[in-house]
């Protein structure tokens, strides 16, 4: 019998759940007035699972994925996928390597094969392995044209414990030693179905669809373990040199995992920050002082640690003042949110809630983000529920109970910063 997830709120959708005897499990969630489905396929293995020489390894597997699968070559999967109007593609991340597609319902049926083809049957040929790290090495030498970008990426990887601040990108001297014979064996280790979740909401049968998966997957077999710690963090404070006038500074520091009771009310108290043209980054840094170009902050959690990641983007001579001005604030909101503040930031984080039950692709990576974080799907009225359960004094008190400690702090520019010590 399928595990059904459902709730007291009222118009709760039923999320249904199975999974197999080879440890796959399959998370359907129907909505109805929509004609199509989103899928998303969640594979145990990403950047943090890579050998310390190959980094950059699941990149170059996600490119190869599409360079022909099952019986078919690279040209003809990709029209098959195409004639069927399947919008699909695959990315990694720090513990999974993802595969998402968006389908007219009436074609699912057809597609699946096509699509579960690619991670049961690739080619990963040694024919289209150069292109595919030739495309990775790019994506290494582009980031030099985005600051913002490369600043986030050297930030995280000084500032969350080897292997977990790893770049999706790799290394560069790791991708041009990269051999097709090393991302094969990465694929045969990391592609099983112990701890895959599969994902599908909008116009899709429960029972129809999971007999079917059962006949293309029930063969699929294997387990890999999860990647630990294996060095702490740097943190401290970096620079990294730059011949530009601009200077982009990246700020962190530890907030609660996704899965904490209280990671909503940390969620609430980064909106507040950084939810939009109010929030008081934007308004204490850009718009009262004209710091900066650019400030916002992001609160990054997983099953098993968070943190809060900033951004200002400024020039070389007002650089040292947005860092003051920024890490004030970031530690002004702790002494106290008012009632305007908090129900913009309600608002916002509820809106986007809203706007995630119109997407069915949106749907299905939530369903099975929420199963590796949670252990369980979640519907996006508990969702919302957990949003209305924060109260402004219950934020205040959190905020007051969690200031930030220590930051990691990284420039990019021609000019070190340093953190301000008020």
């Amino acid at each position: 019998m399928p595990t059904r997830y459902t709730s007291d709120v009222s118009g709760m959708s039923t999320i249904q759940q199975h999974t197999y005897d080879n440890g796959l499990t399959l998370l359907v969630e129907p909505m109805p007035g929509v004609q199509s489905v989103g899928m998303a396929m969640l594979l145990p293995g990403g950047t943090a699972d890579e050998p310390a020489d190959q980094l950059g390894l699941y990149s170059v597997l996600c490119e190869m994925l599409h360079r022909g699968a099952g019986d078919r070559d690279a040209r003809a999967h990709s029209e098959a996928l195409d004639q069927l109007g399947v919008k699909r593609g695959t990315d990694v991340r720090t513990q999974h390597v993802r595969l998402d597609a968006s389908i007219l319902s009436e074609r699912l049926p057809t597609a699946l094969p096509l699509l579960f083809d690619m991670i049961r049957r690739p080619h990963l040929s040694d024919e289209g392995f150069g292109p595919a790290r030739e495309l990775a090495l790019q994506a290494i030498e582009a980031l030099e044209d985005e600051p913002q970008q490369k600043v986030m990426i050297e930030l995280k990887q000084r500032h969350l414990p080897e292997p977990f601040g790893r770049s999706s990108l790799g290394r560069r001297k790791d991708l041009q030693q990269l051999t097709a014979a090393q991302v094969r064996a990465g694929f045969a280790e990391r592609s099983v179905s112990q701890g895959a979740i599969l994902s599908l909401a909008g116009a899709v049968d429960f029972e129809t669809t999971r007999d079917q998966v059962g006949e293309l997957l029930g063969d699929w077999s294997g387990s890999a373990s999860e990647a630990v710690e294996s060095a702490s963090a740097e943190r401290g404070t970096h620079h990294v040199p730059a011949e530009s006038a601009q200077q982009h500074i990246g700020v962190a520091y530890d907030a609660l995992p996704e899965n904490d009771p209280m990671s909503m009310t940390q969620r609430v108290g980064i909106a507040v920050l950084s939810g939009g043209m109010s929030g008081r980054l934007f308004t204490e840094v850009r718009e009262k002082r004209g710091l900066c170009y650019a400030v916002a902050a992001q609160y990054a959690a997983t099953r098993d640690r968070g943190s809060v990641f900033g951004y200002a983007g400024t020039t070389t001579q007002r650089a040292a003042e947005t860092l003051e001005v920024m890490v004030a604030e970031l530690k002004r909101v702790c002494d106290g949110v008012d009632e305007d503040e908090f129900q913009r930031a309600i608002v916002g984080l509820k809106s986007r809630v809203v706007m995630q039950g119109e997407s069915t692709s949106a749907r299905a990576n939530a369903l099975a983000n929420d199963f590796y974080v949670f252990g369980r799907p979640r519907a996006l009225e508990e969702v919302a529920a957990e949003i209305d359960a924060v109260s402004l004094d219950g934020l205040n008190q959190f905020l007051d109970r969690n200031r930030p400690d220590s930051m990691t702090v990284l420039n990019i520019g021609s000019e070190p910063l340093s953190i301000p010590t008020t």
